[in-house]
């Protein structure tokens, strides 16, 4: 069984972009992979965050992740903090990292630019996320467009690692979510849903509730046509909530255009918001039963054990080949 690593920023909540190209299909891959779901608080702290929000964010992210299906029984869910050795690998990657190839990361341009200062971690938190990646034998990374050149870097960084060292690290595969991946604002459907996007109306949270969720999608911006047909270049906003109807009650496109046909706009959007609030209802319920309960803490107890033992493993290795610590 092959492996697959994944890392979430407990930063601000998940939106329906984030569970429909991701969680939800985590959901599916746990029964064909060995999955390690890392929530990346070490990666959260390169720009400032409130102490408390950013503890209670956590807990929130591990509750969505479990809420979401993933069985933690099957699949390696923890903290990253909670696991030393994502530290300790993240400093010998970035022992191999030129400063060069980490200043041509796109992410650290856009989050630096026009900044007085800038964290050193903001710089270096590639050789961190490769560590991540690396210390689990990781076969295979599911990641969104933005994170592919990450991913790249990973595997550059394993193979200079293997050339000077010996074969000690895995080489990972990227992998971009095919289905729903691409979910897009609901006032700016020619750009992804996003949880900074300053029009809030634009963006359907995990714990919208459901009075949330009829407003927003009956302000979705569509087109004047009143005729429900997938067409993205020419009706993106129709498009747009076809998609995100048919990936969460899995009904063909092309069904959805016959349900809606002759309806008209008003009855289309009722019809969205409805699929929404029925798949996302009792994963809210069991979102909040998780946060309430002690249950939550011994599944991340359990997670973080797991994960320690396997990316120690991984550590020692690396440790060896490098020629640090004690030989005995």
């Amino acid at each position: 069984m092959k492996t697959i690593f994944s890392g979430v920023q407990p930063t601000g909540t998940v939106t329906l972009g984030n569970y429909i190209g991701a969680f939800k299909q985590f959901t599916e891959l746990q029964h064909e992979y060995d999955c390690r779901f890392c929530i990346v608080d070490q990666h959260a702290i390169t720009v400032q965050q409130d102490p408390a929000e950013l503890a209670k964010t956590i807990r929130s992210l591990a509750a969505i992740y479990i809420a979401s299906g993933i069985d933690p029984e099957k699949s390696t869910l923890f903290i990253q903090s909670e696991v030393p050795a994502h530290a300790q690998a993240g400093w010998m990657m970035q022992c191999i990292s030129y400063i060069g190839e980490l200043e041509r990361m796109t992410q650290f341009k856009d989050k630096s630019e026009g900044k007085e200062g800038v964290s050193a971690a903001l710089l270096t938190y590639p050789p961190l996320m490769a560590a991540d990646i690396l210390i689990y034998n990781t076969d295979i990374v599911p990641v969104g467009e933005d994170q592919k050149q990450h991913v790249e870097l990973t595997r550059d960084l394993a193979e200079r690692f293997n050339k000077r060292y010996g074969e000690v690290l895995t080489i990972p595969e990227v992998r971009i979510p095919k289905n729903g991946a691409r979910i897009k604002s609901l006032q700016d459907p020619l750009k992804k849903m996003s949880k900074s996007d300053p029009n809030k109306k634009g963006t359907i949270t995990f714990l919208d509730t459901s009075k949330e969720i009829e407003k927003k999608v009956k302000s979705a911006v569509t087109d004047s046509e009143g005729i429900v047909k997938f067409d993205v270049a020419n009706k993106p906003g129709v498009s747009n909530l076809l998609t995100i109807e048919s990936a969460l009650n899995g009904n063909s496109i092309s069904d959805l255009e016959a349900k809606y046909e002759g309806l008209g706009y008003g009855a289309f959007k009722a019809g969205v918001a409805e699929a929404i609030i029925e798949h996302l209802s009792p994963l809210q319920e069991r979102y909040e039963e998780l946060l309430n309960s002690s249950e939550l803490d011994a599944h991340l107890d359990k997670g973080a054990e797991r994960a320690q033992k396997i990316a120690s493993a991984t550590l020692k290795k690396m440790e060896a080949a490098m020629g640090i610590g004690r030989r005995r």
